[in-house]
């Protein structure tokens, strides 16, 4: 396996909570990585149909068997387990005792939110585990050195350990989704119109959220886009930017910008069959920008924070892709693909740095340079993709 970020702070955890739960979506690699930190611990899944029933039948006694700790995977197909475990760790709440891992937040009583709110909370502690992020994924033996094989491959582990064609991994992945996870929550008569959802909002990454527009290119309501996008949103497939705004009130009426969390499964959603073909694709500069923010997402997640992402628009035209709120400092992001850096590119931050009061570090990814600016200081650094490829 390789090096995993997010390794850190799960042992962290594990030395204050006696329930680690570790949610992501499937094959992001949480198995391997709970298996790899806690080799000594008792591995259960509850995948396996004997274990799932046990669990759900009788947890008391599928506890005591593991009262010594243990990794329990794939928790959400027996969520009234924690309701039991509640008890079973007040009586005994040494750290670490149980690493709980989940593929989505469907049925692990809607992950994160639903279980600060129910019977683990004070708990537990909570984290996230996406697919590697480009730092990591070139750790692979066989990570490829071209930025648009990058991008159309994506970032999920299997690809790159065993050197599986991404297409053909992809296409068994959506399939897998589609079937599996989604006819959990939706009727099996809407699963055709879900696979068409899908790729329209692929299609659509980078964009903002136009409830209306996309429900209509469907043929579904309003009610039923909106609770589909969630969904998405809550399998770790897209993540929704809210829009950037001092006003709390105005940041939830502004519309949202849609973002893929993994740029390979786009392409493959989108036909986009091979490097070259994204190179020239009209959806480049949307699936980089979503690369982008997926990168932003994963860099905050893998290191136990919030995300904390936003992006920004005003109705006279200026926007900025990408807003990180530091507190005390924003980073704002504007993404641009191209090999040539033109002065235009950096209009709008300009501008947006003029209009705010706290520190404000603007940046500028593309493929040749980054610029960092604070107020009368503005300096030129190669951060971007093709730096990190290069070095």
């Amino acid at each position: 396996m390789i090096q995993r970020k997010l390794a850190t702070k799960v042992r962290e955890l594990a030395t204050y909570y006696p329930v680690v739960v570790i949610t992501g979506p499937r094959q992001s690699g949480k198995t391997t990585l709970c298996r790899a930190i806690f080799p000594d611990k008792t591995y259960v899944s509850l995948e396996a149909m004997d274990n799932r029933d046990y669990a759900h039948n009788d947890p008391r006694g599928f506890l005591a068997e593991y009262s010594e700790g243990a990794i329990i995977d794939e928790v959400q197909h027996a969520p009234e387990l924690l309701s039991y475990m509640q008890s079973d760790v007040d009586d005994r709440p040494e750290p670490g005792r149980f690493i709980l891992t989940g593929s989505q937040h469907f049925g692990l009583s809607q992950s994160p939110v639903q279980l600060q709110a129910q019977s683990l909370a004070g708990r537990s502690g909570i984290l996230t585990l996406l697919p590697p992020d480009l730092e990591e994924l070139h750790t692979f033996t066989m990570a490829p050195d071209e930025f648009f094989t990058t991008l159309w491959q994506g970032a999920y582990p299997r690809i790159y350990d065993q050197g599986i064609p991404p297409q053909q991994w992809l296409a068994d992945y959506v399939a897998t989704y589609i079937q599996r996870d989604v006819r959990q929550v939706i009727n099996v008569s809407d699963l055709q119109h879900f696979s068409g959802f899908l790729r329209l909002c692929a299609g659509r990454t980078a964009q903002e959220i136009n409830l209306s527009s996309l429900g209509n290119d469907v043929g579904i309501s309003h009610n039923t886009t909106r609770a589909w996008l969630s969904i998405l949103e809550t399998s770790y497939i897209i993540q929704q930017l809210p829009a950037w705004h001092t006003n709390v009130r105005k940041q939830v009426i502004k519309a949202p910008k849609l973002h893929f969390l993994d740029s390979g499964l786009v392409c493959y959603l989108l036909g986009i069959r091979e490097p070259e073909q994204l190179r020239h694709h009209p959806q480049r500069g949307a699936i980089f920008e979503s690369w982008v923010a997926a990168e932003a997402y994963k860099a905050r997640v893998h290191n136990g924070e919030q995300p904390d992402l936003y992006h920004y628009r005003e109705t006279r035209g200026l926007e900025i892709d990408l807003i990180i709120d530091r507190g005390e400092q924003l980073d704002a992001i504007e993404v641009k693909s191209s090999s040539t850096v033109n002065t235009e590119f950096f209009k709008n931050l300009n501008t947006f740095a003029s209009l705010k009061q706290k520190n404000l570090c603007v940046t500028s990814p593309n493929n040749l340079s980054m610029v960092v600016k604070k107020p009368n200081n503005v300096q030129m650094r190669d951060y971007s993709p093709g730096a990190a490829f290069r070095h």
